[in-house]
């Protein structure tokens, strides 16, 4: 069971596991597949699920005696945008490059092997599936996984990544040591890029923002492989570079942390 062993309030961690555990899938839930799945005991799991829906965080179908996210997920993870001081200063940013380049730009921050989208501002013309704010992705799949990793040493990777990455697509990059040296070459030039790493059709550059050591944060901007070529994603990965270095620097005269 996840977490099992660690310190805390037991009912607690539950309760933490649950939620999560509603978060990763876009099904309706049984109590029957939460026992099964996460192993609580019957009892507890009744009694978990009927309070988080006292609460609002859980919705239930009556007629199938299913559950899925409430609304108060969705608040307070709006909640935690509202109140990160880098998120307005991105956000503008992003305006500007989806300004000039046409194409869907990403602020995005690690959490972890993986990392999160915290904003994003898509293209008028978009095909593609493109990553919703909340949403999280294996930073090795991603260029923006790949510009935040690249802020680690090799050791840290190798501690910070599962054994075996798993393959979004059939490009995705599987071995480490290609990941390392695809980090390697990120640091070199400046930017990250991935072609249909993560999503069949797309291309992605992007490039970390310089306020925190190691960095955190990073934006990006996806193109679809038909309509751009390597020499528009290498343009795109030099303007990255350049608007997230000067942001790093706006944020530091902002005092922001």
């Amino acid at each position: 069971m996840p977490g099992a062993g660690s310190g805390g309030v037991k009912s607690a961690r539950r309760t933490i596991e649950l939620i999560e555990a509603f978060a990763r899938t876009n099904v309706w839930l049984s109590p029957s597949d939460l026992h099964q799945h996460m192993g609580f005991p019957r009892s507890s799991l009744h009694a978990l699920l009927h309070t988080l829906l006292e609460a609002g965080w859980l919705e239930l179908d009556a007629a199938s005696n299913r559950y899925r996210l409430g609304v108060r997920a969705l608040i307070c993870g709006t909640a935690y945008l509202d109140r990160d001081p880098v998120v307005p200063y991105a956000t503008e940013e992003l305006e500007k490059i989806r300004g000039e380049t046409g194409w869907t730009t990403h602020f995005a921050r690690r959490n972890g092997a993986e990392v999160v989208y915290l904003e994003t501002r898509e293209a008028k013309r978009s095909t593609h599936l493109i990553s919703r704010v909340g949403r999280t992705l294996p930073a090795h799949a991603t260029a923006l996984g790949k510009a935040l990793l690249a802020e680690l040493t090799q050791e840290e990777m190798a501690q910070l990544l599962p054994p075996e990455l798993p393959a979004l697509t059939a490009h995705t990059i599987t071995d480490h040591e290609v990941l390392y040296e695809a980090c390697a070459l990120s640091r070199e030039r400046g930017y990250a890029a991935e072609v249909e790493e993560g999503t069949e059709g797309v291309r992605c550059v992007a490039a970390v923002i310089p306020y925190r050591i190691p960095g955190t944060d990073a934006i990006s901007c996806s193109m679809p492989t038909e309509q751009a070529t390597d020499a528009d994603a290498a343009r795109v990965g030099e303007l990255l570079a350049e608007t997230a270095d000067a942001l790093g620097r706006k944020l530091r005269r902002a005092g922001v942390r």
